[in-house]
């Protein structure tokens, strides 16, 4: 289930810090701190102890898990008082709210594509929400006449290279979908009917069915879909953001869905995020919105714990981390 981008095997330069998390001469590490906890996160302590961690404070630690993702704000006073931490753990895949943070100094893992199962399972409920007419006759009070399209052989356009487009490519096959790969650069994504640069966006939508956004946000990416993305596509065909809210230009949005140049859109992050009460889009006929729950606490815990654990594991014995933030590119 592991992605190109949790893997992290891009050769290490000298100005870099070393991605095993280990210093030459070190010895094992004795201590990882997790925190802030107060014993709500024991999940993540029980995981640092599975592989092969000693739980300890943040003043003895070698590396720390940062475990409670609401509190971004807190995290460097407690990197304060632990000078020896060469390892940070960042709870989300996305790391907006940590980016003033990092240093070239640490090594900085997040939680790159291990939320990718959920998030793409959700991915096809809103498609075929969006596209077989569900959202149209949830909120109708008559029999409504019929609409719809199949996601069956339906153009499948993914913005995105990572884990979340690796897991929607499987979960896609049954439906013998044409999918279009939309990355920084054209290299051939696995399985893809074409793969295209971000320079190709409106070509990419040009012909979809479906358009689904499953990248990072950078400053590279944010509105990549604007008023010529939205003019561009289909007016049958289904947005969905399953990434962050910054990707999409809100008031084009608006503005496509009110004259009617796209089906609609499903998104699960949204710009401002939460959505405000009686913001225009709660009620707009073509738009579904879910509140971030792509990946919901029951369904990603576990599979955070895991990758904790697997990561304490190979921190142990100075093998290559999973997950590894580029802190140029800001992912």
């Amino acid at each position: 289930m592991m992605s190109e981008s949790q893997m992290g095997r891009s050769p290490v330069r000298d100005s870099e810090p070393n991605v095993t998390g280990r210093s030459p001469g070190d010895s094992e590490p004795k201590v990882i701190a997790v925190a802030p906890s107060s014993g709500r996160f024991e999940s993540l302590e029980a995981a640092v102890v599975a592989g092969g961690g000693v739980l300890g404070p943040i003043e003895d630690a070698a590396a720390l898990v940062w475990a409670d993702p609401a509190v971004p704000e807190q995290l460097p006073a407690v990197l304060a008082k632990g000078p020896n931490v060469r390892w940070v753990a960042l709870p989300f895949a996305g790391i907006e709210p940590y980016a003033a943070y990092l240093t070239h100094e640490k090594v900085w893992t997040a939680a790159k594509g291990v939320y990718a199962e959920p998030v793409a399972e959700h991915v096809v409920a809103c498609a075929l929400a969006g596209l077989r007419g569900l959202v149209h006759y949830s909120r109708q009070t008559s029999w409504a006449p019929p609409q719809g399209r199949n996601l069956l052989g339906a153009k499948v356009t993914i913005f995105g290279a990572g884990g979340i487009t690796d897991s929607l490519m499987r979960l896609l096959e049954p439906f013998g979908c044409a999918v279009t790969v939309v990355r920084r650069q054209a290299d051939p994504y696995p399985g893809a009917a074409r793969t295209l640069g971000l320079d190709a966006r409106l070509e990419a939508v040009a012909d979809a069915d479906l358009v689904v956004l499953a990248l990072a946000l950078t400053p590279e990416t944010h509105h990549v879909i604007g008023e010529a993305e939205l003019a561009a596509m289909a007016d049958h065909a289904w947005l969905v953001n399953v990434a962050r809210g910054g990707h999409i230009d809100a008031d084009a949005l608006r503005s496509a869905l009110d004259n009617e140049l796209l089906g609609g859109a499903a998104l699960d992050v949204t710009d401002p995020e939460p959505l405000p009460d009686g913001h225009p889009l709660w009620s707009h006929p073509r738009v579904l919105i879910t509140p971030h729950v792509g990946n919901t606490p029951e369904m990603g815990i576990p599979l955070l714990a895991a990758h904790i654990e697997e990561n304490v594991a190979r921190f142990r014995v100075g093998d290559e981390l999973l997950g590894v933030i580029d802190t140029s590119a800001g992912y």
